[in-house]
């Protein structure tokens, strides 16, 4: 009896492993085909992101000049850190900050904190935070909430 309930276990075992080894086969071709897949998109990817970064530099050396403002220099760069230092060395809020600039508060935060960049119609203000005093600001400020 007791080989009969062996044999019967031995050939179940051989028709599941018969089994699992046909369903493995299928979906290794399909996982093959999807990585090869994935990897085509990530080549893709990057070409397009290389494409997309020549065509953003030739975009950059363009806006410069369409600026009409002398007193930025195309290899001026932003800086969190300096944004915030200016910003203490006024004496100025963020939203005070944000009102010489044409900005909002947040955006000061958000600019001084590394979690965004200023867009290219704000960084000619930033700069101009530089060569500014205290009075200079506050007066600035004045004249601006009085419009």
């Amino acid at each position: 009896m007791s080989n009969i309930a062996s044999a019967f276990k031995e050939e179940i075992a051989r028709l599941a492993r018969k089994e699992i080894k046909r369903e493995n086969s299928s979906l290794k071709k399909s996982s093959t085909t999807f990585r090869s897949e994935i990897a085509a998109l990530k080549r893709r990817v990057q070409e397009l992101e290389r494409q997309l970064k020549r065509g953003g530099r030739k975009g950059q050396q363009s806006t410069p000049g369409a600026a009409n403002e002398d007193s930025v220099s195309p290899g001026t760069r932003f800086s969190a850190r300096s944004m915030a230092s200016q910003r203490k060395r006024l004496g100025l809020s963020a939203a005070e900050c944000g009102v010489l600039i044409g900005a909002s508060a947040q955006s000061i935060y958000n600019w001084e904190d590394g979690k965004a960049r200023p867009r290219a119609q704000h960084l000619p203000a930033i700069y101009a935070l530089r060569n500014l005093g205290r009075r200079q600001a506050n007066e600035i400020l004045e004249s601006r909430k009085a419009a």
